[in-house]
């Protein structure tokens, strides 16, 4: 198997009482058609971890085509919320993540699936992410992981945890956008009636997504007309004179609805348009730098490369290939 062919190849791990709703997530994202759109197909796999028929959560009975041997050629391993956390996984599947991580795939647990990672060791120094009811306990159990309670999903660079439910199809879209673009993520969102992307998933850079409220709350409408203007050079002060409020009582507000401070969200939102503008556009750094509110090529750069670890030139090539 060529090293694109390994790239391009997903294996989603099943198991007996597996959630039919987590197994499909990788399988849809992951599963579509690439080539209409112009981006490499992905080979999909689902290997079973255990011997089958595996029976789901919900009573009905399916059989995986492939076995753990299979994670040996996988560039992407998938683990779905996993059906018990009180319950250590499979030996032979966590050996096999070990080895699969070792030769250097990439390993994502969905929701619960951050149990089995940790509990072969892939997550000791790390910071993951895991659905909330169950948090307390996993940070009881791995406390060499570094969780974090407020975000979609995180990227530890090649290990990718998500939180529960719904933020499976935010961390899978991610990674399709990781490796194909934002056009091609937005698209594949698109044909599945979900957004492409909410606030809260941006490489490292991961905060809490702001809540949909009403249009008439003033903190809503105030963050809102802040993400129109992200080229003027918006204050605290000034956010707080916009929505009526003292600094202390916006600062209070703002803090318990977005889980961070208001210089952290404008840094997360200023990169994250940039970002959005190096994918899909030709404009100039200077005019990146100008319209996400930097101010100056430098500052992009520098705040750029912090967050992400590459310049702004190479992220545009990576995506881009330009």
């Amino acid at each position: 198997m060529s090293a694109e062919s390994v790239h391009n190849t997903v294996a989603v791990v099943a198991y007996h009482q597996i959630s039919p709703f987590h197994l499909a997530v990788p399988c849809m994202v992951f599963g579509e058609d690439l080539a209409r759109l112009g981006a490499p197909r992905y080979e999909l796999m689902v290997c079973a971890a255990e011997p089958g028929p595996l029976r789901t959560m919900a009573g009905f009975s399916i059989d995986a085509p492939y076995g753990l041997e299979r994670l040996g050629d996988a560039g992407t391993i998938v683990v779905p919320a996993w059906r018990d956390p009180a319950e250590r996984p499979p030996q032979a599947l966590l050996d096999a993540l070990v080895a699969a991580h070792a030769r250097g795939a990439r390993i994502v647990g969905l929701c619960l699936g951050a149990f089995v990672l940790a509990e072969a060791g892939l997550l000791d120094g790390r910071s993951a992410s895991t659905h909330w009811v169950w948090m307390d306990d996993f940070a009881e159990r791995y406390p060499h992981v570094l969780l974090k309670r407020d975000v979609l999903y995180v990227d530890d660079g090649d290990i990718i945890t998500s939180a529960g439910t719904a933020a499976a199809i935010d961390c899978c879209l991610y990674l399709l956008r990781r490796d194909h673009g934002a056009e091609v993520a937005n698209r594949v969102a698109r044909r599945m009636v979900v957004a492409p992307h909410r606030h809260g998933g941006q490489a490292q850079y991961i905060e809490q997504p702001v809540p949909k409220m009403d249009h008439t709350d003033r903190l809503n409408s105030t963050l809102e007309w802040a993400l129109a203007n992200l080229h003027e050079p918006l204050s605290l002060d000034a956010l707080a004179d916009r929505a009526a409020m003292s600094r202390r009582t916006f600062t209070r507000r703002f803090k318990s609805t977005t889980g961070t401070s208001v210089t952290q969200w404008l840094l997360s939102q200023r990169l994250a348009h940039a970002q959005r503008l190096l994918e899909t556009t030709d404009q100039t750094m200077d005019r990146i730098a100008e319209s996400s509110g930097f101010g100056s090529t430098v500052s992009l750069r520098q705040h750029f490369a912090a967050a992400f670890a590459t310049s702004p030139a190479s992220y545009r090539r990576s995506f881009r290939g330009t």
